[in-house]
Order: C-alpha cells, then structure tokens, then sequence
C-alpha cells in the first residue's frame, strides 16, 4: 500500500513490476533471450510518460518533500531492485550468472537500461524516444551484462 494519493497509480503497478523482474527463467540455452524481453518490458515500463512525468515531480521537489521522494523509492523502484537482485542470487546458484552481490548487479543491470533514456527525458522534458531506441538500449544493456557476470 503505498503512503501518498500522488503515488497511488504507480504504486497500484509496482507488484506487476516485481512479478516482471522475477520471472527469468533459469535456462542456458535461453538466458540471453529471457533477458532481453526482461529488459524491453522493464525499460518500457520505466519510460511511460506518465511514470517520468511523476519522476521529474519527485525529484524537482525531494528537498522540499522528501518523505515524497523516500515513498516512491521504497515502495517502488527498490522493491523491484530487490527482487531483480533476488533473481540475479538464484541465477548465480544454477550457475547461469556469476554474481557476488546481487543488489549492485540490479542496480547495474537498471543503469544499463535507463541511463540513457531516462537521462534523456529527465533533460529535454519529454521522452523523445521511439520504440526501436527503448529496444535498441535495452538489448546493448544485456549485451553488456553478462560480460560482467556472466
């Protein structure tokens, strides 16, 4: 449940996010296929207008609000980093992955994917990205991953 009515529409998908970053199945011969539709549906969902819109809003106002900014990333963008991390963990067990410590992994596997867009939109204002941009970045994301953890 999520502690402000502002957050109430991000909030209300953050489960469907977390059901998302955890459903990787755990197969060889089809990891990097499952992390590319991961990455695509991920950076889709993170680059929504309305999700960056709501972004730029916390952020504008994080000194003046900052219980705003603390309840977004909580409830939200941190939980799904824990459960991405939680998967990263059980592919590192069947030996598919080779991570240490799987939160830094989420975390680098999200910049991977967002910098780029997400930068762009919260600098111009707007996402002026196409379809084949979100693609594009999220399959060099998961080119580069694995050459890190793999």
């Amino acid at each position: 449940m999520c502690a402000t009515r502002a957050l109430a529409w991000p909030c209300d998908q953050v489960d469907a996010r977390i059901e998302l970053v955890a459903d990787v199945p755990a197969d060889a011969a089809s990891l990097d296929e499952n992390l590319n539709r991961l990455a695509r549906r991920f950076v889709g969902t993170l680059t929504q207008p309305r999700v960056l819109q709501l972004r730029r809003l916390i952020i504008a106002n994080a000194e003046a609000f900052p219980e705003l900014g603390t309840a977004w990333y909580t409830q939200g963008f941190e939980r799904v980093l824990e459960t991405l991390a939680a998967t990263f963990a059980r592919l590192s067990d069947q030996r598919l992955l080779r991570v240490d410590d799987p939160l830094p992994a989420a975390h680098h596997f999200a910049g991977l994917l967002l910098w780029i867009p997400v930068d762009k939109a919260m600098c111009t204002g707007s996402p002026e990205h196409t379809e084949a941009d979100l693609g594009n970045w999220a399959a060099a994301g998961v080119r580069a991953f694995p050459a890190a953890y793999r």
